[in-house]
């Protein structure tokens, strides 16, 4: 395994060919959007470029990479992942390519060290900053590029909102936005735009809000029951952990969303004073992400499942 600087890491997509990328589980915007924006930078070089498809990718992101879906019995010659930090992450289609991964790009702190190749920067704020810098190696961004590659950014970083948004993450949407992209129109999309579902779902989870460390943490938990007696979908249930930061003194929000299978997952968004680390918190649960953002999937009675991410908070929160 080999860390890679942007330039090395365009330098070895021009070598290569047959490209097939990687998305992760429940594909959010960057994922996505760093797929769609390499896979036509690819192509733009004359080369063969395909998206894995991923089954869990919901209506607001399947509008980049719908017509980039790999053929049925396509054969990779080079596969790439983007924004896919632990195997765990990987869906059973994707895990099969798992040990041909040839290049893998991410920016979380928790990223396992798979690929022969790797391309990482944690500082980033996006996956989306990398793969545009990587793209912008590979010739000028074209307006069709940049589309995605803007969603992967704004999504990331809650339409630039987040802590871990920087200087650089605005001077990469700069340059997107220069190439006479709808910015407008993808805002209003992800930020903008929820359906009547969603709204009840926001007002159930709202009014059901179950605190811890005396009005510091909270939990908010959406069982299948939940989403069924409400009609809803994934497109309706997409970012929720968002709303786990808008409570007033909460810097500890965990989001419970219950699988299909009977397991949870959690999406554990903390505070920028430091006081819990979501990262350590999700490793002691068998998952990982960022400082302030991070997830895990846990088994076990919602009881059980909550007592676990508490003790795992208490080992790692400062007082």
């Amino acid at each position: 395994m080999s860390q890679l600087t942007v330039q090395a890491a365009a330098a070895l997509l021009r070598e290569r060919d047959g490209f097939l990328i990687l998305t992760h589980r429940r594909p959010d915007g960057d994922t996505t959007g760093c797929a769609a924006g390499l896979c036509l930078a690819l192509r733009r070089l004359g080369k063969t470029a395909w998206v894995l498809r991923n089954p869990e990718t919901t209506d607001n992101n399947l509008t980049y990479v719908r017509d980039l879906w790999a053929p049925e019995g396509y054969e990779p010659g080079f596969v790439v992942s983007v924004d896919v930090a632990a195997r765990g992450l990987f869906y059973p289609e994707a895990e099969a390519y798992f040990d041909r991964i040839g290049l893998a790009v991410d920016h979380h702190p928790s990223f396992e060290g798979f690929g022969t190749y790797q391309c990482v920067d944690p500082a980033r704020a996006a996956c989306g900053e990398i793969v545009c810098d990587i793209c912008r190696e590979l010739g000028p961004l074209t307006a069709e590029i940049a589309l995605p590659l803007y969603a992967a950014v704004a999504t990331d970083t809650g339409c630039f909102v987040y802590a871990n948004t920087t200087a650089d993450t605005h001077r990469t949407a700069a340059a997107l936005m220069e190439t006479g992209i709808d910015f407008f129109a993808v805002n209003k999309r992800h930020f903008r735009t929820k359906s009547r579902r969603r709204i009840a779902l926001e007002a159930a989870l709202m009014g059901s809000l179950e605190f811890f460390h005396g009005g510091r943490g909270v939990f908010l938990t959406v069982p299948c029951a939940l989403m069924e007696s409400l009609g809803a979908t994934e497109n309706d249930a997409e970012d929720l952990s968002a709303l786990a930061g808008i409570v007033e003194g909460v810097d500890c929000g965990a989001v419970l969303r219950e699988l299909p299978d009977g397991t949870w997952k959690l999406s554990l968004r903390t505070g920028a004073n430091g006081r819990v680390n979501a990262t350590e918190v999700c490793r002691l649960l068998g998952g990982g992400g960022h400082a302030m953002a991070a997830g895990a999937t846990l088994t076990g009675s919602l009881e059980q499942v909550k007592a676990r991410i508490l003790e795992a908070v208490d080992q790692v929160k400062r007082s």
